[in-house]
């Protein structure tokens, strides 16, 4: 899934016709400007301020990403425990729903600043991909900026899967670019447990991040690659906070 797409070409998916419009279901002005969800063809379609965010039309890298963040903590010694989730975006509900139908997760906490996508999951077009894992007892629903979250919070976590941008290389809003930083990932560090990994989705390759992730004291920083079906493959940067 390509995600660096602008909002005006609509050619890329494979199961939409390139003369089909997209019809606008919902539109918001939000904390953050403009959220529009669309529907083109079968898929529904998330904009934010005019920027192609995500779809409906596959989701392995969303999975991927919180599948990666689990396999990562199997090297951990077992404590008996089940390891928490903090997810870094709702988006259109892959990464929860597929955290949601891993028992091995314990807590399952979503951070979306987004009351508008929120709600299209809770009673919109969107509860059909996540219906099961709201009603999951494990998960909570937390309506903030992410930024403002791991820099304020005093939970902990097993695993941070953030998700919210289309990579560290470009941000959905400017505010955002305060997370790959050097002191942002150092919050990111602090709301992890001892092990604990970082997981961040990426539409691309970022070494400079990943240099980012070494400086800010993270250990065993590598990049999984997910195959689309056209351009550079989507990633997923992982890091592991020392124990």
């Amino acid at each position: 899934m390509d995600r660096m797409t602008t909002a005006y070409d609509t050619s890329v998916y494979d199961n939409t016709s390139a003369y089909d419009a997209p019809v606008v279901l919902d539109r918001r002005e939000g904390p953050y400007g403009e959220v529009v969800l669309r529907r083109h063809g079968e898929l529904l379609q998330i904009i934010a301020n005019g920027c192609f965010l995500m779809d409906t039309s596959d989701g392995r890298s969303e999975r991927l990403l919180v599948d990666a963040a689990r396999d990562a903590l199997d090297s951990r010694p077992e404590t008996g425990v089940l390891p928490d989730v903090l997810i870094g975006g709702l988006g259109v509900g892959f990464s929860l729903a597929h955290a949601a139908a891993d028992p091995r997760w314990g807590r399952i906490t979503v951070v979306e600043r987004e009351p508008a996508i929120v709600e299209w999951h809770r009673s919109g077009p969107l509860s059909a991909l996540s219906a099961a894992a709201l009603a999951d007892p494990r998960t909570d629903i937390v309506k903030t900026d992410l930024v403002a979250f791991v820099n304020e919070t005093c939970a902990t976590f097993d695993a941070l899967c953030l998700d919210i941008d289309n990579g560290p290389d470009w941000t959905v809003t400017d505010s955002n670019e305060t997370l790959y930083s050097q002191a942002g990932l150092a919050s990111c560090a602090r709301v992890l447990r001892p092990g604990g990994v970082l997981a961040v989705w990426s539409a691309q390759p970022s070494p400079e991040f990943e240099r980012t992730l070494w400086n800010a004291g993270f250990q065993q920083v590598r990049t999984e690659e997910i195959p689309v079906a056209r351009g550079v493959p989507d990633v997923v940067h992982l890091a592991v906070r020392p124990g």
